[in-house]
């Protein structure tokens, strides 16, 4: 009897688990089944059709059709034909909306950076600083092209401050030819929302050392530093590399500086470089940035591997001159250039273009500094501003041609200023 009643209660316990069982697999399947409608609604959402209506997003259905006019065209080359260029690749809300000949304060000061797919990670906490128009263009080779206009698509589709704040323009090898990313689906699978594309990109992060771009190509900064210039109109430019952060608040603070002092032909405004232990968080104001200096958290850029790159900046006197308590931003002093200095540097959208036939590692910006000294220009000297590189940059941490590099754009950059004398015959001024 008490055998029997043991074997019915664990009848009842044992079904009451496959009931639980199957209850689970049913939830399971239904969870998967929701799961992929809802990736293929993100899908149709992205490229439009039957899962989702046209016009739902009449104004993402505008910016694939811009996407899409774009690829059409083909790009143009470069001058040197061997790159293809597709300028506004994406456009943003800002510069699509901006009507011809018309200028308003957020137009006055654009940050024009340049990457690989390998960095555009850094491209969240640069906006989240910047909060201003951002031209971007970005570099692509092989398989990267199709990652990079799909992802560079999704960014436009799903972060609103993208959306409204950064134009993406896309250099590739002439040979290559970017194509709308609509049947590479796998590159949206996962793809929700803001945070999923970036945490894509991160998956991208250190796919290869700077400048080590598999194929043995030859990453052309200048470039891609002159494409993301030519990508606006604002006034003035801020080019910075991507990793590199500037100080917070400076768009503001510029533009309140510029409408308050007369303006000078053939001048910059140079913002001292530094570098930062990986660690640390990024500075936001000269007070802090100067705090973090005092105990070797913070130095002079390139301090390591070239101090004479960056000490013509004279960082003792400008870590000392005196700041506004209002936080005022003005020239704390003007400098002449002298070699070796490669500052950057906020500029004129009549800048001289950098010259594009440097590539790889060395002389691309010194090349455009030595041409700004030749053509009578003075490097004044922000009070407050700034800008940080993520890191220290220290010896043994760079791709295996980079001596090799270096020597072959040193010769080059003789013949560069030999050409200055003949651009500029009337000048004094040498490098």
């Amino acid at each position: 009897m008490r055998l029997s009643k043991k074997c019915s209660v664990f009848k009842v316990v044992l079904s009451a688990l496959l009931i639980v069982a199957l209850l689970q697999l049913i939830y399971l399947s239904f969870l998967s089944r929701f799961h992929g409608k809802q990736q293929r609604y993100r899908y149709s959402e992205l490229f439009g059709g039957s899962a989702a209506k046209k016009d739902a997003h009449p104004e993402k259905n505008t910016r694939k059709e811009r996407l899409r006019y774009s690829l059409s065209t083909g790009g143009i080359f470069d001058n040197s034909g061997q790159y293809r260029v597709y300028k506004n690749l994406i456009k943003s809300d800002f510069t699509t909306n901006q009507k011809p000949g018309s200028h308003s304060n957020s137009d006055i000061l654009t940050l024009a950076t340049h990457t690989t797919i390998n960095n555009l990670h850094h491209l969240e906490s640069l906006l989240e600083r910047w909060q201003n128009p951002l031209s971007v263009a970005i570099f692509a080779h092989g398989e990267d092209v199709k990652f990079a206009t799909a992802l560079v698509y999704a960014l436009s589709f799903f972060c609103p401050q993208i959306q409204a704040l950064v134009d993406f323009h896309l250099v590739c090898l002439s040979g290559e030819t970017a194509g709308f990313p609509e049947q590479d689906q796998e590159h949206f699978v996962g793809l929700e929302d803001c945070a999923s594309v970036f945490s894509r990109l991160e998956t991208h992060r250190d796919k290869y050392q700077n400048y080590a771009i598999s194929g043995n190509i030859s990453y052309p900064n200048n470039l891609l530093r002159n494409v993301a210039r030519g990508g606006t109109e604002s006034s003035y430019i801020l080019v910075i590399d991507i990793d590199m952060m500037p100080s917070a608040d400076l768009h503001q603070q510029f533009l309140g500086m510029i409408l308050r002092r007369p303006q000078v032909n053939e001048e910059v405004f140079v913002l001292p470089a530094f570098e930062i232990r990986h660690a640390r968080k990024i500075p936001s104001t000269k007070a802090e940035l100067v705090q973090l200096y005092q105990v070797g958290e913070v130095r002079p850029f390139y301090e390591e591997l070239c101090p004479r790159c960056q000490a013509p900046t004279n960082y003792s006197q400008w870590v000392n001159s005196h700041v506004r308590e209002t936080g005022t931003l003005e020239v704390a002093y003007t400098l002449n250039w002298v070699d070796p200095w490669e500052p950057f540097y906020i500029g004129a959208r009549i800048v001289p273009l950098y010259d594009e036939n440097f590539k790889q590692y060395g002389f691309n910006r010194i090349s455009q500094a030595c041409e700004l000294h030749v053509a009578g220009y003075r490097f004044s000297v922000l009070s407050s501003a700034f800008v940080v590189h993520r890191g220290f940059k220290i010896q043994g941490e760079f791709h295996a041609k980079k001596e090799e590099e270096n020597k072959q754009n040193r010769v080059l950059f003789r013949s560069f200023k030999e050409g200055l004398k003949t651009k500029y015959p009337s000048s004094t001024r040498r490098c």
